[in-house]
């Protein structure tokens, strides 16, 4: 699990291969990705916006861009925790993402980009 803090709102992110789901064999790597987002903060805050970066060992770089995570805007009050899954594929059995959240103090208006650390997806076979 990686973790970064930013504004104080902590970000950490922990990956698994879905082998059920991939097919080396067409070079379809599908991996998951859990997301804790914590307001460490003393400010109620909104996620309004995800960035991120996808690249692929290939050298395929692909960006996403859109509002919320999931579907959701999520409101954290200080010390509320958000947690989501999502998931990625890649065409290679190693590839990198990070980014960024846009979230809003509810108190101010004032948007702060808050750091998505960088994170790695390894099918398990390539660490031996």
């Amino acid at each position: 699990m990686v973790s970064t803090i930013t504004e104080g709102v902590k970000v950490s992110v922990k990956t698994e291969y879905q082998s059920s789901y991939s097919s080396p064999l067409q070079a379809h790597y599908v991996f998951t990705y859990r997301i804790t987002i914590e307001n460490a903060s003393d400010h109620t805050l909104q996620l309004l916006r995800r960035h991120w970066f996808i690249y692929d060992s290939n050298g395929t770089v692909r960006e996403v861009e859109g509002e919320g995570v999931v579907g959701l805007q999520p409101v954290l009050e200080p010390g509320e925790v958000h947690e989501y899954v999502s998931g990625c594929n890649l065409r290679s059995s190693i590839g990198k993402m990070s980014g960024t959240y846009l979230v809003e103090r509810i108190i101010d208006g004032k948007q702060l980009r808050v750091t998505i650390p960088e994170f790695t997806m390894i099918v398990p076979f390539r660490l031996n």
